[in-house]
This record gives structure tokens, sequence and C-alpha cells, in this order.
């Protein structure tokens, strides 16, 4: 049989065609798994950088890691046999046991699994099917694409990042009136603290007007001791529940602010006290 030469010619440009189809499949291919190459790299440091972000938040929190697990005790030493128990055998005593009876699985005397009953064994242990059989054919795993796993990894990336942003601007107010500015939290403090020492002032008139305190224990109380009290509790509250989980330095206190509001406070309502029982009478 011959070829004419325009068959000939025909099946050569088949032949080129079929190979740069097949070097450009394989340019394409080996691109793609770049692609793929550095999308890992890229997600594998985005993972990364969040673990160690989430450190930091559990750190700022209080957060310990999770200590170890306990020990496994596959390497600990077997115990000894308890009164009553069979002794295993050893090897060449005679009783037609071998020395790997206690060691070898399914073996009567083996203490590897447990024993079942005839009717729960076969319930448990599953028959085995040649290839040749009519057994069920076992499932195939799908293939598994990727591209896909990929941009699913990238979304669960993306909404690991938004709830670490979130988990920031939480960690990043106070526990005490988190929707406050600093300066309306410290005027509430002081003020709350002032009007505190405010309450024990009229439990102390009352001890006077009874005899119990002394004017000048008294006057000392409302101006400076009750006053006093109330600002450094005031910068202790402050310091414990209006600072932020994960802050920079030091919150703003405001400590000339405090002191004046606790200092008006007190002697003001020792003031409206005489104000009311001088218009009471």
């Amino acid at each position: 049989m011959t070829v004419s030469f325009e068959e000939y010619a025909a099946l050569a440009r088949q032949l080129s065609e079929q190979r740069r189809a097949g070097e450009q499949h394989a340019a394409t291919e080996a691109a793609r798994r770049r692609d793929l190459h550095a999308a890992v790299d890229y997600l594998q440091q985005r993972l990364t950088a969040q673990g160690h972000r989430l450190d930091q938040l559990g750190r700022a929190i209080g957060i310990d890691q999770p200590p170890p697990g306990p020990p496994s005790n596959a390497g600990s030493a077997p115990s000894a046999p308890g009164p009553g128990s069979a002794p295993s055998t050893a090897p060449g005593t005679g009783d037609g046991e071998d020395a790997g009876a206690a060691g070898a699985p399914g073996r009567p005397g083996g203490g590897a699994y447990p024993e079942l009953p005839a009717g729960e064994a076969r319930l448990a242990l599953p028959t085995a099917v040649s290839p040749a059989g009519a057994g069920v054919p076992t499932q195939r795993a799908a293939a598994v694409d990727p591209t896909v796993e990929l941009e699913l990894a990238r979304r669960m990336a993306d909404e690991a990042d938004r709830h670490g942003q979130q988990a920031e601007v939480l960690a990043q107010r106070p526990a005490l009136l988190p929707t406050w500015s600093p300066l309306a939290r410290a005027v509430a403090v002081y003020a709350g603290c002032g009007v505190a020492a405010g309450v024990l002032v009229l439990a102390l008139v009352l001890a006077s007007g009874v005899g119990l305190v002394d004017g000048f224990t008294l006057g000392a109380w409302i101006c400076a001791g009750l006053p006093a009290v109330a600002f450094f509790g005031g910068y202790l509250v402050l310091g414990r529940w209006g600072r932020p989980a994960m802050v920079a330095g030091t919150p703003p206190r405001y400590l000339p602010l405090g002191f004046l509001i606790c200092f008006l406070v007190v002697p003001m309502a020792y003031c409206a006290y005489l104000l009311l029982v001088r218009g009471l009478r």
C-alpha cells in the first residue's frame, strides 16, 4: 500500500497539530500548577498570621493555651497478675501454646481483643468478599478539585479575618460602659463615687446629730476624708474595669477632673442636706 505525498503531508500536519496541542496543554497545566502553589503559599501565610493574631488575642484576654492531653499508657509496663489470675505461658512448657498467644488478636486466650459470643462475632466482623464474588462494590472517593478546595479555604480565611476584626474591636472596649467615650466614662465613674461618698456624708451627719461623731471629725471627713476616698475609688475602678483588654499603654484616667468632681460633689451633698433640713423646718 503506497502513501501519496498529499496523505503524508496531511498526516505530518495532524501530528504537528497534536504535538502543538500537547505542548500547549502541558504549558497550561504547568501554569495552573504554579498558580495553585502560589495560592497555597499565600493561604498558608494568611493562616499563620491569623494563628499568631489569635494567640495575641488569647493572651490579651487572659486565655491560656490548652494543657497537653494526658500521656497515653501505651508504653506503660504490664501490671503484675493478681491473686487467682492465670499466669501467662512461657515457650517450651508443653501445654500446646506458643509464646505469641497473648499478643495475637483473635486467638483464644489472647488479650488483644475482647472475646465475643458466636452470634455477636458474626454480626460484628464483616465477611471478606473476593474480587470475583458478587459482593457490593466499595464506594469510590469522589475526585477533589484543588481550585474549588482552595476557593473554599480562601472564603473561610476571609470569614476568619472578619471575625478576628470584630474580636479586636470588642477587645479594644473596656468592660465598664464600653460604648462611652473615655472622658464620659471617667466623669460617670468619679461622679458615682462622689455620690456614694455623699451618702456616707449623710450617715455621718445623722451620727453627729445623735452625738456619735463630733463636729471636728465631721468637718474633716466632709472636706478631706470622703472626697479623697471617692477620688481613689474612682481611680481604682477606672484602672480595673475601665481599661480595654488590648490597648497600648495606660488609658487616661483624668486625674485633675476626678479630683475636682470628688471634692465638689461631697461638700455639695452636705450643703444640699442642710438646705433640705432648713426647708423642711
